[in-house]
């Protein structure tokens, strides 16, 4: 392996330490959050008032800046930067910044700004320990999590911080980023060049991140350069990531390919097909809340009412995702994945509402029937809001015969339950309701 130091003019520290952004301006992506007067761009403006002590919670997925943006504000202005990361730092520790920050401030009047990295696994009372240099200004507070701050962070340090979503980096700014990293002198320093499908299989591989795409990008230059070749190739890619290289472009044909095949491999009851695609997606670093939210919607409806539990069973994988991230989020939405292909299989709720949305539109409405109008505000009953409204409760079987549909749609019926799972169940009962509830 090439001694790193021959890979360019940074030294031996790992490439993407080399290539931190030292300020704002240098940061690839999140313009969303780096707009000009932005709050993260109001923090970074030493003179701008209002701004002391403002704290902001960075939530986003690994190597999408956290870290960065927080010594880009730290480097803006005369400003002491402190650094604590949640697993190896205790209440000791935090009280310690604290206690020096009101010092530095009292006597130095010099900002300290605190960057805590994985406040999510900090405890409540680690927590609270942070509350009064938050609260008095002492400090401002950078914390960075990868996990909902909604669940990770305490109510009271919530309310008091600016919370700012980073997304994962789109694949232009990995590939700024990989093509800065390569000519910088604090880089790779123009020692090698970059085949087009290397690149390409770096961004497709990094999922958004940009330290594993400078660490794949580090890795392959010292496995050209072993070769004594100047040319960072696709198989110095895979040879650096060991991971096969996948045709899967999120924005291309074969994306879509292989959603509509795991889609239609669940709707056709088959786990293994399903399971096959879901692990391409996985692999390939498909968004997994993109996975969940498909999931969600086959619930709905290709299962339906033939099985209502496929519903919560998305809905908790889709939580689940949110809740823990990735890697381990692939264990929940493989559950579901499996659940929903050997569920049966009805699309009667999705035939019944989009019957009824066509004949809406087609105006097929009229009145609703006077005994289901609204009779709670004055001079409804004068109107005869409400009158005959028979409660279905007063009847022994909680069913009583009434119209309500409006006129021109008397004897609708919209939903058509099938034989299959647990709408089998429904039918028998849907008839009787209907014989009851329509007179027939």
């Amino acid at each position: 392996m090439t001694d790193q130091a021959t890979l360019g003019g940074g030294g031996t520290a790992p490439l993407a330490a080399r290539m931190r952004p030292r300020n704002l301006d240098e940061v690839v992506g999140q313009q969303h959050l780096l707009r000009p007067g932005s709050p993260l761009r109001r923090l970074a403006d030493a003179n701008a008032k209002n701004t002391a002590g403002t704290s902001v919670i960075l939530w986003g997925p690994p190597g999408c800046g956290k870290t960065t943006i927080a010594q880009a504000l730290a480097g803006s202005g005369k400003r002491r930067f402190v650094q604590l990361s949640a697993i190896s730092a205790g209440v000791k520790d935090v009280r310690k910044v604290m206690d020096d920050a009101l010092r530095e401030r009292d006597f130095y009047e010099e900002q300290t700004v605190l960057f805590l990295d994985e406040i999510h696994r900090f405890t409540k009372a680690q927590q609270d320990a942070l509350l009064p240099g938050v609260e008095q200004g002492w400090v401002t507070l950078v914390a960075a999590t990868t996990e909902n701050p909604s669940f990770s962070v305490i109510s009271p340090l919530l309310s008091r911080s600016l919370l700012l979503t980073l997304r994962p980096l789109e694949d232009q700014d990995l590939g700024e980023l990989i093509d800065r990293s390569i000519t910088a002198s604090q880089g790779l320093d123009g020692a090698v060049r970059i085949e087009p499908e290397a690149r390409a299989a770096i961004i497709r591989l990094a999922s958004g991140d940009a330290r594993r795409a400078l660490t794949t990008l580090e890795a392959s230059a010292s496995g050209a350069q072993a070769d004594s070749r100047e040319v960072i190739t696709a198989e110095d890619v895979e040879g650096a990531s060991d991971q096969a290289l996948l045709r899967y472009d999120q924005n291309g044909d074969e994306h879509y390919d292989v959603v509509s095949a795991f889609i239609k491999s669940i709707r056709g009851s088959d786990p293994d097909a399903a399971i096959h695609y879901l692990a391409r997606m996985i692999v390939a670093g498909e968004d997994p809340r993109f996975i969940a939210r498909r999931l969600v919607v086959h619930a709905a409806e290709d299962i339906g009412m033939a099985d209502p539990q496929a519903l919560l069973i998305a809905e908790a994988a889709a939580s689940a995702v949110q809740f823990i991230g990735m890697p381990e989020g692939r264990i929940p939405l493989a559950e579901a994945t499996i659940y929903l292909a050997t569920a049966p299989k009805s699309n009667s709720t999705i035939a019944a509402i989009d019957t009824a949305i066509a004949e809406v539109k087609a105006g097929g409405i009229g009145r609703v029937p006077p005994p289901l109008r609204d009779a709670h505000y004055a001079g409804a009953k004068q109107l005869g809001h409400g009158k005959g409204y028979r409660y279905p409760h007063d009847y022994p079987s909680g069913v009583v015969g009434q119209q309500y549909l409006p006129d021109p749609l008397i004897g609708r019926e919209y939903y058509q339950p099938t034989e299959l799972g647990w709408e089998r169940e429904i039918s028998p009962r849907l008839e009787k309701l209907r014989r009851i509830t329509r007179d027939r």
